[in-house]
């Protein structure tokens, strides 16, 4: 049973970072491309970055230069490292693990980053 699961959220003031951390259990870790999405209240969720297989990065306009996706293989972990975080940022942050062009899709039950301003 793939499960994924986030920690690393919280409250922090505008301008500091927060690290996201997500879980991979149950599957082959290195077959799969990981992504980090966002939802804001009464928002659609959004794609903020991803990293292949391969580790090759992908990231949204409104967080480049800010954030940073990686991944751990061996520990199967990927990461979100969030900077000059801001108050628009503020929503729940969901993981999501895929492949491509398969279609397969697994996602965590997010976790709640607020940016007080």
């Amino acid at each position: 049973q793939v499960r994924l699961v986030e920690s690393g959220g919280g409250l922090v003031q505008a301008g500091g970072s927060l690290r996201l951390s997500c879980a991979a259990s149950g599957t082959i870790f290195s077959l799969y491309d990981m992504g980090w999405y966002r939802q804001a209240p009464g928002e659609q969720r959004e794609l903020v970055a991803t990293i292949s297989r391969g580790g090759t990065t992908n990231y949204a306009d409104f967080v480049k230069g800010r954030f940073a996706i990686s991944r751990d293989y061996a520990k199967k972990v990927a990461y979100l490292q969030m900077n000059r975080l801001k108050a628009e940022d503020t929503g729940v942050y969901y993981c999501k693990m895929f492949t491509t062009p398969s279609g397969s899709e697994y996602w965590g039950q997010g976790t709640q980053v607020t940016v007080s301003s």
